[in-house]
């Protein structure tokens, strides 16, 4: 299992928030990469179009 990314949560006080979506094909903990104008995922390397 790999590291947490601190970059993916962002903490409001008690509660945290996730800032990267999750890959629909790998599941939990699988978080996709942002880039200009679409979000790839780097295990199966399903992407998505962004506006």
């Amino acid at each position: 299992m790999g590291k947490a990314r601190t970059g993916f949560y962002k903490v409001k006080g008690d509660k945290f928030e996730r800032t990267h979506t999750q890959c629909p094909k790998c599941g939990a903990g699988v978080y996709m990469a942002e880039h200009k104008g679409r979000r790839s995922c780097g295990r199966c390397g399903y992407f998505e179009r962004t506006k």
